[in-house]
């Protein structure tokens, strides 16, 4: 029996971090854009250069088993020298390999990582074998034991599968974590809302749960109810939306502002732990996975599984990679005892109406 297996992307990333990054913002009458820029035409020195395993599927089932948790892990990979060197890794960290899919053809995913000098960064991704994923890949029957299946955002012609997955999972007593991705989102409300019936977990970003709910944040709202330090009323909204009737412990992250949760009876919001910003990729997947592992761990506790997500999310942004930040529950536990200040805010659904 696996305590999880995780469902999605598997890449060979290559971060590429360079200070001759230029961030350039182009203003409109409505909005705002930001764009990484190099010296057209010209040689740019690299200044830090690394490889690693990458893809969703792979960073949170790394994760899930440095959590200690006995892990699997659902990828595709492609016919060529980086499909065995995924496999070895994945060994080598103790995740359960007899669920990967072989290609008979093609290429594994991969990723140029270009990391600016402020840390955040823009992701040149071929989705190669992640993209193809079909039902009859998948042996339904080796994941009929599992605890949990954790859904990592699918890539074209595997994105049919979601709703499959979650269907499998209801059938089997399974608990079901969804960190969806716009791809799926972009089927609509009606789509969707099948799923979130299925689903114990749902982890979207602001921009994801307005696309999904059609609300929009708008600046200028006030509510007396709320004080500056808890949550927006749009984003309320978003959060009741998203949970309607449903079991669903719904989960919206909000980037440097720091994520909101509401379980049906409290609305949560964890500030962003504190952290030295080396680059922001794979923060979302240590954050997803991390509170998915404390909601086992800790009885569905919501607000201490946002302290323990917050924690690793912020540990992994400190390095340069998106798997080497990684700590134990026991780290966790120190980190937090050592930032009293870090407090996770509640309140009850009675007091906002």
């Amino acid at each position: 029996m696996f305590d999880v297996v995780t469902i999605g992307s598997a890449t060979l990333d290559v971060f590429i971090e360079s200070d001759s990054a230029n961030i350039v913002s182009v203003s409109s009458k409505d909005k705002r854009s930001d764009f990484m820029s190099f010296p057209y035409g010209s040689k740019v020195e690299i200044d830090d250069f690394s490889r690693s395993l990458g893809g969703g599927a792979i960073n949170t089932a790394m994760n899930f088993a440095h959590l200690g948790f006995k892990t699997s892990t659902v990828v595709k990979l492609g016919a060529d020298e980086i499909s065995p060197v995924i496999c070895e890794n994945l060994k080598a960290s103790n995740i359960d390999t007899s669920n990967i899919i072989q290609a008979k053809e093609g290429l594994t995913g991969f990723s140029i990582i270009l990391v600016s000098f402020q840390g955040d960064r823009t992701v040149l991704a071929h989705r190669g074998a992640n993209a193809s994923i079909r039902e009859k890949d998948i042996d339904f029957s080796r994941l009929k034991n599992a605890k949990w299946l954790y859904i990592a955002p699918l890539a074209g012609e595997s994105n049919r599968l979601l709703d499959k997955l979650a269907v499998y999972a209801q059938e089997n007593n399974i608990k079901l974590s969804i960190n969806a991705g716009t791809t799926a989102i972009k089927k609509g409300e009606k789509y969707f809302s099948k799923i979130i019936e299925i689903a114990d977990i749902l982890v979207l970003n602001k921009e994801e749960a307005s696309l999904l709910t059609k609300i929009s944040v708008r600046p200028d709202t006030k509510n007396e109810k709320f004080s500056k330090e808890f949550i927006h009323p749009d984003v309320i909204q978003m959060l009741k939306t998203l949970r309607g009737n449903n079991r669903v412990n719904v989960v919206i992250t909000d980037g440097k502002a720091g994520v909101y949760a509401y379980d049906g009876n409290k609305f949560y919001k964890a500030p962003e732990f504190p952290a030295v910003v080396r680059s922001t990729l794979g923060a979302g997947d240590a954050f997803s996975s991390t509170f998915t592992a404390a909601m086992e761990k800790f009885n569905m506790d919501v607000k201490k599984a946002l302290e323990c997500a917050s924690v690793n999310a912020a540990a992994v942004v400190e390095v340069f990679g998106a798997q080497e930040g990684f700590l134990t529950f026991d780290e966790i536990e120190r980190k937090l005892k050592a930032t009293p200040d870090f407090q996770v805010l509640s309140q009850n659904l009675e007091q906002i109406q």
